[in-house]
């Protein structure tokens, strides 16, 4: 007896023959990684409200609203949480473990030209979850085994996505502050307690959060108290397309730095990239001719703990008196966790209104 399943295409250019019989129901479907395309990101324009995940092998985008989650939690061995820095969410911890103490907000739990990144206010921005605090690792300590070592943390929410129109060749990534709450992190066995409340509640709310072997992270909303769908698989996506709280040197300091078209790669999930400087003059010709033997695999090392490699370095930001763009004298070698390789160029930063939030890639799979 056969079964007919019915399959859609993921993509313009990838196909997949889905029919099933006796004799190959068990066998392993393997799809071949498309040759390639130009992409339009769905960013969602000048407000970005989308954080944007990219599969290069299937030509797959997966969009959220940047605003709908508040913290995620790893599924790796260790026990890390993360805050969403697409929204400027910071976070300071407090010395006590009541979760019902009436709190107060501290303005200077923020992102911003004066917060200094040794404050350990945000998550280290290389993706690195593993930290001693002081801005490495993650902003919210890793949840102890012992309940009693896992203290109060007060939280600035951030920020709405915002609705207002910019000038042309600007952003507005900023709505509404999302105010403020406190948030107390445990675990039970393999899960991760929070207990979270307004800062003038005497009493908590309590949500349950187990991980999830195929993804990066599980992630809730302290808005709805229930778990988002944020992020694909983490095998299902190279880089994102994000607002992003960032470092930025200032002096002999660092301070916490907030960029618009910033990229991100998946470094939890395989992902590995490199940079191939060029000039306006010579890309036309030297991104064509760009195959698989002139991958350099040691030049994907810094990618490993860092998924700023692409960042905002893509683009120029311009200033008082030129708009923003694209740099169009260098490109991108991607590797993704199932070793297919990938030359990858920007081609627009703008639509033709010259609005942001808008970009334009073009990649092709090396052979």
């Amino acid at each position: 007896m056969r079964k007919l399943v019915l399959c859609l295409s993921i993509a313009a250019f990838a196909f997949v023959s889905c029919s099933e019989d006796s004799n190959t129901f068990n066998e392993p479907v393997v799809i071949k990684p498309v040759d390639g395309g130009v992409v339009a990101a769905k960013v969602g324009g000048p407000n970005q409200p989308n954080t944007v995940y990219v599969d290069l092998s299937t030509n797959v985008q997966t969009t959220s609203k940047r605003d709908i989650w508040d913290l995620g939690f790893s599924s790796g061995s260790d026990f890390r949480v993360i805050i969403n820095g697409s929204i400027k969410m910071a976070v300071k911890k407090l010395n006590t473990t009541n979760i019902d103490a009436i709190q107060t907000k501290d303005d200077a739990v923020a992102v911003g030209y004066t917060t200094m990144a040794s404050w350990g206010y945000v998550d280290d921005p290389t993706g690195v979850l593993t930290g001693n605090g002081s801005g490495n690792g993650t902003a919210i300590a890793e949840i102890a085994a012992n309940t009693a070592d896992n203290y109060v943390y007060l939280v600035n929410m951030g920020y709405q996505v915002g609705t207002s129109t910019p000038a042309i060749g600007s952003v507005a990534l900023d709505g509404d502050a999302r105010g403020w709450k406190k948030i107390r992190i445990t675990r039970d066995g393999e899960n991760y307690v929070v207990d979270y409340a307004n800062l003038d509640e005497t009493t908590h709310k309590t949500i349950k959060v187990s991980k999830k072997a195929d993804f990066n992270f599980t992630f809730i909303s302290l808005t709805t108290g229930q778990e988002v769908s944020v992020q694909p698989n983490k095998k299902q996506w190279d880089f994102a397309f994000t607002g992003f709280t960032n470092y930025f040197m200032s002096g002999q300091d660092q301070i916490t730095y907030y960029f618009s078209d910033f990229i991100s790669t998946n470094i939890l999930g395989g992902t590995k990239v490199y940079m191939i400087q060029s000039t306006a003059e010579n890309l036309e010709s030297e991104y064509p001719a760009f195959s698989k033997d002139n991958v350099i695999e040691a030049n994907f090392t810094a990618s490993v703990n860092d998924q700023r490699i692409i960042g905002s370095g893509w683009r120029n930001g311009g200033g008082p008196s030129s708009q923003p763009s694209i740099k169009d004298n260098l490109f991108y070698v991607i590797k993704d966790v199932d070793g297919n390789l990938f030359k990858l160029k920007f081609i627009a930063l703008t639509n033709e209104a010259g609005e942001r939030g808008n970009p334009v890639f073009e990649y092709a799979l090396l052979k």
